[in-house]
């Protein structure tokens, strides 16, 4: 993570996540929301590939470096 929050993995309770596992990402793609002192922040891959795991739950408070996602870089 790129900083200390709750980690979400979609824009809203409603709203289906971001990314599942088998999804294609690139640095520019959304994958989750860290929200951090009521400011929600999101977040984008960084790279290009294939999401292999969601390693955060969804309303876990994440710290500053740890992983949220395991990806098959392509």
């Amino acid at each position: 993570s790129p900083m200390v929050g709750t980690f979400y993995r979609a824009p809203s309770p409603e709203s289906p996540p971001f990314v599942e596992v088998n999804a294609s990402v690139d640095e520019n793609t959304p994958v989750c929301i860290i929200e951090a002192m009521k400011i929600m922040n999101e977040i984008l891959a960084e790279v290009k590939g294939t999401i292999v795991e969601v390693l955060a739950e969804n309303g876990q408070p994440v710290e500053y470096g740890q992983r949220l996602f395991k990806v098959r870089v392509s």
